[in-house]
């Protein structure tokens, strides 16, 4: 952006993709004048973006949905910010919209201590974080957050389960049905109803395609320019043989399953062994993801969500998130704060790497990197629960979330 702020070109046209992700309510808003800026210049700017801040800000909204995957695909408002605001559409609805500060926050039933930490730029700190309760660390980018959390109480204390935004390991026959494991009580589901064995019902097995391998896709190698992939005509993109594809549950053969969203399958199957990975990747926001979806196309956010729902199922004390708020709307931001609660009321400490002000207004406790970012960054600037964080001098933070709460008409509540 900067590079181009710098360039004699104008009249061009700039897309961006969600580029708050990573930044923190104080460089959002030089996120913006960045791109006024380039506007200013004689030059059109599209923003794909959830992040109020950057909406409110624009001259023109265009706002999709009225859900998400087969749900949307349509243009449901088209106009200046403040007839958004009137619209009564999702976005329109949650433009203005906060969460109250946390009038009672959990208390601790213990602390994970992480002593004289100096890893990258962190400045010999000492802290605890707290257990049985939602902590979120927070502050700029760069401010240490990562080289407190991920490099040093994840490594320093054992059973620590970190979920972040990395790549997937698998093969791209691999989908949300083979990595969460509930294809497994699918395959048993259709050969129990049709008489036949479960492996025909696998895309990596008997039941598969001849000429596609059972990927559904053909892939085309062009040598000197990029390769082309392309629908297998064989199956039609279904991966399954005839036969297979010929063997049905409840009028619906496997293919017709995988190309299901996981609402659409959770009202389908009534199996007691499938409901509940369903339950839980609805639960983590995943419920528009169709069942044989090709991991490559999820983005960081659905990726870290789709662990989460592994791990929903699971005896694990103590979860790490890092900005599982990427890529949600922020009516899925509420839900996703209302399942971290409920994920401590279950018993598990939750600490969250995030920078969403309404995340971190019902936290119970939060822990403030800072006061700047590099060098400038590196040490603890505010410990405590969040009523007490708009206080704070040093806390950028805290100065953000006050002004946030005062935007919204939100306080303690």
């Amino acid at each position: 952006m900067v590079r181009h702020l710098g360039s004699s070109l104008c009249d061009v046209t700039y897309v961006f993709d969600e580029p708050t992700i990573g930044l923190h309510p104080h460089d959002v808003q030089r996120m913006n004048q960045l791109l006024l800026r380039l506007r200013d210049k004689g030059n059109t700017v599209l923003v794909v973006e959830h992040e109020p801040e950057v909406i409110s800000i624009a001259d023109h909204v265009v706002d999709m949905g009225p859900g998400a995957g087969a749900d949307g695909g349509t243009i449901v408002y088209e106009g200046a910010v403040a007839g958004l605001r009137r619209s009564g559409t999702a976005t329109g609805r949650h433009l203005d919209r906060g969460q109250a500060v946390k009038p009672d926050p959990r208390r601790a039933t213990g602390s994970l201590r992480v002593e004289h930490a100096d890893l990258h730029n962190l400045r010999d700190v000492t802290v605890d974080f707290p257990l049985g309760t939602l902590t979120v660390v927070t502050g700029v980018a760069g401010s240490g957050k990562s080289s407190l959390v991920h490099g040093c109480l994840a490594r320093r204390h054992a059973g620590v389960t970190v979920l972040d935004q990395a790549p997937i390991r698998g093969s791209r026959r691999s989908n949300p049905a083979t990595y969460t494991g509930v294809l497994d009580p699918i395959r048993t589901a259709f050969a129990k109803a049709n008489g036949v064995k479960a492996a025909l019902f696998s895309a990596n097995s008997e039941g598969a395609c001849p000429e596609c391998k059972g990927i559904g896709l053909i892939y085309t190698d062009l040598a000197f320019t990029a390769g082309v992939v392309s629908v297998c005509e064989a199956c039609e993109g279904k991966r399954f043989t005839p036969e297979v594809l010929g063997y049905l549950l409840r009028g619906q053969n496997i293919g017709d399953v995988l190309g299901m969203s996981v609402l659409q399958a959770a009202e389908f199957f009534t199996e007691k062994a499938i409901r509940p990975m369903l339950r839980g990747l609805a639960d983590v926001g995943l419920g528009y993801v169709r069942l044989g979806q090709p991991l490559n196309t999820l983005s960081g956010g659905e990726r870290q969500r789709l662990k989460l729902a592994i791990e929903l199922g699971k005896a694990t004390e103590v979860l790490v998130l890092d900005e599982p708020t990427s890529g949600l709307h922020m009516a899925d931001v509420d839900n996703l704060i209302a399942l971290l609660d409920r994920l401590v009321d279950s018993g598990r400490s939750v600490i969250v790497i995030e920078h969403d002000l309404d995340v971190v207004a019902r936290a119970d406790w939060v822990i403030d990197m800072g006061p700047r970012a590099g060098h400038d960054g590196g040490l603890v600037v505010f410990e405590g629960p969040p009523a007490t964080l708009t206080q704070a001098a040093d806390s950028l933070t805290g100065q953000h979330l006050a002004e946030h709460m005062a935007r919204r008409g939100v306080g303690v509540r």
